[in-house]
């Protein structure tokens, strides 16, 4: 009987608690898992929200009829404070490097070199292709290592027969594709009332096989920058130790990457993406913890490089080229072709000179930037006055800013932008990453 008593009594409690923590038929929300959000990415700065003044408000130069001069509203967001360099891309390039070779071999030719396959419900293994252990592959050093027990299996990674080069044992960089989907939310939009259509016509597909004729599916991205671009951007020049060492020269490693396609920059910010994502997945980290990371748009990038200033005309205020000491701010062509006056010929390190007020460096000068904004004169009318941008889904020229080593002192002006083809690899053309930060302040 006693028993009897007791079990009653636990079912009581139950049914009480039961009562006193339901939601009695309220709306009480169903809210997500909190969690701090607060950590700046590491090389990033945070950019507030806030309103400036976008467009020329200065000189003008005669039939330049850039982005006329309104007041436009910005949300926040994190922002690389360099330029991408060529030590941080070549992170990029070595696991596009380390995925392909070890593709090539697979499960069966590097078994170690895969995680274990999961466990279904059932307690069985999941059937299916298995991922690429990293912490296994770390720094290359077990596929690539004097030591490495895959030297034999890897011989296809390799130029062979007339491409190699005599003595010299070179990775093929024609193999090192990067393929990769996501959801655009501009071919979704456009196809959201055609019936005919499904999820999968909204995803752009980069891969080895695209289907022909297929709008959304295009070849795996090439992600080797082009280092024949200081050869090709100038005739007549002697720049052949730039095609040689600027991007493998350690020398070098600090200096913002140049050679990459504005398609290249996108497959890094996806990348980029993937990598935060995946150690966050084995961390138990939420999945919405960081935006994704993806290039500014045109007028983010002059809102950033305004650094909270208004009606200046470069990052570090203005009106004038040089500081009070007399030195150069910024890496350009300086008068008539004075390109050594300000410490560099070419390229500089991506920290030279001073940061403006939101700790950004080298928003003018050094190297142009790609954004993700289409080109179109046409279109600055059509901009909202709060984060504008505009974007079409067929291939073509992109806004470019900033201003380069090459450029005269005009360029390197908050308002002014140039573009080139999305297609083209420049050796005065870098980029770097953004994330949006999802709410309004820091604190």
């Amino acid at each position: 009987m006693r028993k009897i008593y007791l079990f009653s009594f636990f079912i009581i409690c139950a049914f009480l608690a039961s009562c006193s923590g339901g939601n009695k038929g309220e709306l009480v929300g169903a809210y997500n898992k909190k969690f701090s959000n607060r950590t700046i990415p590491l090389g990033m700065v945070f950019i507030p929200p806030g309103r400036t003044l976008i467009g020329m408000t200065d000189e003008d130069m005669s039939f330049y009829q850039g982005t006329p001069s309104r007041m436009t509203s910005f949300s926040a967001f994190y922002m690389d404070q360099t330029e991408i360099t060529n030590a941080e891309y070549r992170q990029f390039v070595n696991w596009v490097r380390d995925s392909v070779a070890i593709a090539s071999m697979g499960e069966s030719g590097a078994p170690t070199l895969y995680r274990p396959a999961p466990a279904n419900s059932a307690g069985g293994t999941v059937v299916g292709p298995r991922n690429i252990d990293w912490n296994r592959v770390g720094n290359g050093t077990v596929l690539w290592g004097r030591n490495s027990q895959y030297k034999s299996k890897l011989q296809n990674m390799y130029y062979a027969g007339n491409d190699a080069l005599p003595g010299k044992n070179e990775i093929d960089v024609r193999k090192l594709k990067y393929a990769y989907s996501y959801l655009d939310h501009d071919l979704e939009a456009a196809g959201r009332n055609d019936p005919n259509k499904s999820r999968r016509d909204f995803i752009q597909t980069y891969t080895d096989n695209p289907t022909p004729g297929k709008a959304n599916e295009h070849p795996s991205v090439s992600v080797y920058p082009d280092t024949l671009v200081w050869k090709l951007d100038f005739s007549y020049s002697q720049n052949d130790p730039m095609v040689e060492a600027y991007f493998s020269h350690p020398s070098y490693d600090r200096y913002p990457v140049v050679g990459v396609t504005w398609e290249q920059a996108n497959a890094f910010c996806n990348w980029r993406t993937v990598l935060y994502s995946n150690v966050a997945s084995a961390r138990k980290l939420p999945a919405n913890g960081r935006l994704r990371y993806r290039l500014p748009t045109d007028q983010e990038f002059e809102y950033a490089a305004r650094g909270g200033r208004t009606q200046t005309k470069y990052p570090w205020g203005g009106p004038y080229i040089k500081n009070t000491k007399g030195c150069l701010q910024a890496n350009f062509k300086v008068g008539r072709g004075n390109y050594t006056d300000d410490g560099g010929l070419y390229t500089v390190d991506a920290r030279a000179y001073l940061p403006n007020d939101y700790g950004l460096y080298n928003m003018a000068g050094n190297v142009a930037e790609w954004t993700i904004t289409a080109y179109n004169r046409s279109a600055t009318s059509l901009l909202l006055d709060f984060n504008p941008n505009y974007t079409n889904t067929a291939k073509g020229a992109k806004v470019v800013r900033g201003g380069s080593w090459k450029d005269m002192g005009f360029f390197l002006q908050n308002s002014v932008g140039t573009y080139e083809y999305q297609d083209k690899a420049r050796s005065y053309i870098g980029f770097r990453c953004v994330s949006d930060f999802p709410g309004n302040a820091l604190n």
